[in-house]
C-alpha cells in the first residue's frame, strides 16, 4: 500500500512539473496581457480539468483491477506488477519521442478570452495523464478506500503543483531547459513504475 501510494505522489508531482502542462498558459497568458490573479485561476481551473479526465479514467482502472483481483487470485500478486513493469520499459524506451510547445503552436487568430480559456480547458481535459493509471489499477486489486486516496494524491498534487508553477513563472519567468525536464521525466516516470512493480512483487 504504501509503496503504491509513494509512487503515485511522485509521479504527480513530476506530472505536474513537465512544462508541457503549464508553459502553454503562460504562452497565452503574456500574449493576451492576462493579470497574474488571472492567470492563477485559469491554472487553476485547467489543472481540476485534466484532473477529471485521469480520475474517471482512473477510477474505472481501478474497477477492472479490483474484478481482475476477485477472478483471478494471482492477479494482484504478479499480473499488475508486471504491467507496472512493461509500462515503465514502454516510458523510457520513448522518452525521447515527446513533443515540444513552441509558441507557434497557440492559433495566432483573436478569440474572446472566453473562448480561449473554453479551448484551453477541453484541450487539458482530454489530455488525461497516462502515467498515474497503473496505480489506481493496483490500488483497484487492493481496496476501494486506497483508489479513492490515490486519487485525492493526484489532484492536490497535480492542481498545486501547476497552480504554483505557473504563479511563480508568469512574472519571474524562471529560466528552465524544457527539453531536459521533459526528457528526464520519461525517465524518472518510467524508473519509478518499474521499481513500484518490483516491489509489489516482495509487499503483496
Amino acid at each position: 500500500m504504501y509503496s503504491i501510494v509513494l509512487g503515485s505522489l511522485l509521479i504527480s508531482i513530476l506530472h505536474a512539473l513537465i512544462p508541457s502542462h503549464w508553459v502553454p498558459i503562460i504562452a497565452i497568458a503574456k500574449r493576451d496581457y492576462w493579470s497574474t490573479a488571472k492567470t492563477t485561476k485559469v491554472t487553476f481551473y485547467a489543472a481540476l480539468a485534466h484532473c477529471l479526465s485521469t480520475v474517471l479514467i482512473g477510477l474505472f482502472v481501478g474497477m477492472i483491477g479490483k474484478s481482475m483481483a476477485q477472478r483471478i487470485s494471482t492477479f494482484s500478486h504478479y499480473a499488475a506488477p508486471v504491467i507496472f513493469i512493461i509500462l515503465g520499459c514502454v516510458f523510457i524506451y520513448r522518452h525521447h519521442r515527446h513533443s515540444h510547445f513552441k509558441l507557434s503552436d497557440i492559433p495566432q487568430k483573436v478569440y474572446s478570452k472566453k473562448r480561449i480559456v473554453f479551448i484551453l480547458l477541453l484541450a487539458m481535459f482530454f489530455s488525461p495523464c497516462i502515467e498515474i493509471e497503473a496505480y489506481f489499477l493496483m490500488a483497484g486489486t487492493q481496496s476501494v478506500w486506497l483508489v479513492l486516496i490515490i486519487a485525492v494524491v493526484y489532484v492536490v498534487s497535480t492542481v498545486i503543483g501547476m497552480t504554483l508553477l505557473v504563479t511563480q513563472a508568469y512574472n519571474k519567468l524562471l529560466k528552465l531547459n524544457r527539453h531536459k525536464l521533459e526528457h528526464n521525466a520519461g525517465i524518472i516516470t518510467g524508473v519509478t513504475l518499474i521499481l513500484s512493480g518490483i516491489l509489489s512483487f516482495f509487499i503483496f
